[in-house]
């Protein structure tokens, strides 16, 4: 076996255990379904996939060459649209605003300078995030304090992957919206993370 066979079969290895470990939620117990998440490496545009268990994909991303900063499109399989996300410049806060093809509209606000962990708000629907939003190791839950979705990202992988577990199916396009869109604003906050040590280093 020749090593990118070898590298291939330990991801898919470690990825089936991701799985396996989010089969049961502390807490919330087990979910009714999962999605995976997957950046094309190498593309200008950065899509990512959303695929089920059979590898399936069933939605995928559009964005602009510069994906950080600009607006994105969420659409499912039949290249209709899902949910339209968006970055806006606000002072002191990073926001998302998501905009889903029923109309619904949904913003995302992370307040900064918080020192022991951020606190990222869902306007819009009452939901709320319980966990490490940064590691991409939360649960979504309603207004209730129902579980709608556990989010777990993949230790190591070839790409950037992470699993998402769906209590509440129903909600699925959302659930996809709200995490692509975080995903995106702790890119880009990565991102400038970076320039700014770039150019305290020069």
């Amino acid at each position: 076996m020749g090593f990118f066979s070898q590298l291939k079969e330990l991801a898919d290895t470690l990825e089936t255990g991701v799985r396996e470990n989010m089969s049961t939620v502390p807490d919330y117990g087990e979910p009714v379904s999962f999605l995976y998440t997957a950046l094309n490496l190498g593309d200008l545009h950065r899509r990512i996939d959303v695929t089920d268990d059979q590898d399936v994909v069933r939605y995928y991303t559009k964005s602009s060459v510069f994906a950080l900063k600009g607006a994105t499109d969420l659409l499912d399989a039949s290249n209709n649209l899902v949910a339209h996300l968006e970055k806006k410049v606000v002072s002191l806060h990073e926001k998302q605003f998501i905009t889903m093809a029923n109309g619904t509209n949904i913003t995302l606000s992370n307040e900064l300078f918080h020192l022991v962990k951020d606190i990222t708000n869902i306007e819009g629907l009452g939901w709320k995030i319980e966990g490490d939003i940064v590691g991409l190791d939360f649960n979504l839950l309603d207004a209730n304090g129902e579980p709608i979705a556990a989010v777990r990202k993949k230790m190591v992988s070839i790409h950037d992957k992470y699993c998402i577990g769906l209590f509440k199916p129903e909600y699925e396009p959302v659930v996809v919206a709200i995490v692509l869109a975080l995903e995106k604003m702790i890119e880009a906050r990565r991102e400038n993370q970076s320039s700014t040590t770039f150019s305290f280093g020069d």
